[in-house]
This record gives structure tokens, sequence and C-alpha cells, in this order.
């Protein structure tokens, strides 16, 4: 899949808080750092993301994209 998006990570996922209709994905990327991403329920179920998988992390502008291959 290409995106538009040139600033692309790999992160691991660490941790995922749940809301009724959104969550928040928390990451580990390289150089030590950390990174989050809100979604929502419905997107997290169709990626099929939980912790402990590698996502690759699309920045572009002000949104941050997880995309799992």
């Amino acid at each position: 899949m290409k995106y538009g998006a040139r600033n692309q990570l790999i992160g691991k996922v660490t941790g995922v808080k749940k809301g009724s209709l959104m969550c928040q994905v928390s990451l580990s990327i390289p150089a030590n750092s950390s990174m989050a991403s809100v979604m929502t329920i419905d997107s997290l179920k169709d990626l099929g993301i939980k912790k402990g998988d590698k996502v690759r992390v699309v920045v572009k502008a002000i949104n941050v994209l997880l995309v799992k291959e």
C-alpha cells in the first residue's frame, strides 16, 4: 500500500486504553521514545491491533495513522 505521508516509523503496541467509542493506542518507537494514536473502536477491531503487535506509524501533519501489515 502506498501513502502520501513520508514520515513513517515502525513501532510496537505497548497498550490499548478503550473508551465507549474511541481508544488510545500507546506505542514504543525507536530511540527509546513513545507515541500514541487515537482511533475509533471499530478501526481498532478492523485493523486487529493488540498489545505486542508491530505496526507502521504513518505521520502526516496533525494525523498519526497506524498500519498493521
